[in-house]
């Protein structure tokens, strides 16, 4: 008879939700994205102090124009 395997411990299992780590291009294009955004409401609010509206351009769906 064979002697006996060393029985070792299961792997533990690695979920995604429970690393920190994160797909860095990811990361780079949401806070980009925030920063446009953010640009866009600066500019906006610049633009209004001195009485120009820059407001949207598409409301409902319809084109509205100045």
């Amino acid at each position: 008879m064979p002697p006996p395997r060393p029985t070792r411990a299961p792997d533990p299992v690695v979920r995604g939700e429970d690393s920190p780590l994160v797909r860095p291009y990811l990361v780079a294009h949401e806070r980009r994205e925030e920063a446009r955004r953010q640009r866009v409401r600066r500019r906006a609010l610049w633009l209004a102090v001195h009485g120009i509206d820059i407001g949207p351009r598409l409301i409902h769906g319809v084109e509205v124009t100045a």
